[in-house]
């Protein structure tokens, strides 16, 4: 353990989160917006569903933690949503188990503490073709539809709805780029840069809009060791120093 002690921010999924670090990721964007401000976590298990991560739930997120976290972002469901496999093997989760599954994920999160959030993230949409085209032959029935993914991510966010936990729909967000189909994903099915750019912006839009005490939004956390300093860069009147503690010129997109 390093200090000082930051509020901690866990991404908790499947390979959607696994893999958000890696080909200009959210996880990744995520963790430099919040640069000094709070630690991304990373808890993503690539093919898991909502049934397998019940399992390790008390183990990743033990409620007897001396710290627990400020925010858990959870993704579940594009492995849940697959078609059954005729062996009765495989990741697909019945809709209504998957909702059982995520609501009692849900529960287990909000008892961690009084200051602890939530925010689901429910299916995104996939490129059909572009999963045909790229399945494996190590690979039997895979079943992935755009049909499948939207019902799972309707049930997703209908819970969430009844259960007052904050959801990013991001089956309807991923649509409203004209592109989306050959610009935000790998492989149809992992995100690309511009998929997880999609991703960044809708959470950073609950943030902003929760009414949550503290609030979490990055724009509103304390930067650490962010006091100015005669050790800074110089100003050009010679006499004063520059803080570059809140600089933000290096990203590509000025986050809100």
């Amino acid at each position: 353990m390093v200090g000082p002690q930051r509020p901690q921010i866990v991404l908790f999924g499947s390979s959607i989160v696994q893999l958000s670090f890696s080909n200009g990721g959210w996880g990744a964007i995520l963790a430099d917006i919040y640069s000094r401000k709070a630690d991304i976590v990373l808890r993503g298990y690539y093919g898991w569903n909502s049934r397998r991560a019940l399992q390790v739930l008390d183990q990743v997120f033990p409620k007897n933690a001396t710290a627990q976290p400020s925010l858990v972002i959870v993704y579940f469901g594009g492995n849940d949503s697959m078609g059954p496999h005729s062996s009765g093997l495989g990741p697909h989760v019945p809709l209504p188990e998957y909702i059982e599954n995520m609501r009692k994920i849900a529960l287990h999160l909000k008892s961690l503490s009084d200051t602890t959030r939530l925010i689901f993230l429910s299916c995104p949409p996939v490129n059909e073709a572009k999963v045909r085209e790229n399945t494996s032959t190590y690979f039997s029935e895979l079943v992935r539809t755009n049909e499948l993914c939207r019902s799972y991510s309707e049930a997703c966010i209908e819970l969430c709805r009844d259960m007052g936990v904050k959801v990013v729909d991001l089956w309807t967000a991923m649509q409203r780029r004209d592109d989306w189909l050959t610009a935000c994903f790998t492989d149809g099915v992992h995100l690309a840069a511009e998929g997880s750019k999609v991703v960044v912006e809708e959470i950073l839009k609950v943030l902003k809009e929760a009414e949550w005490e503290p609030c979490l939004h990055w724009k509103s956390m304390p930067t650490e060791f962010g006091e100015d300093s005669p050790y800074d860069l110089v100003a050009s009147d010679k006499k004063t120093t520059i803080n570059p503690s809140e600089w933000t010129f290096h990203r590509e997109i000025q986050w809100d």
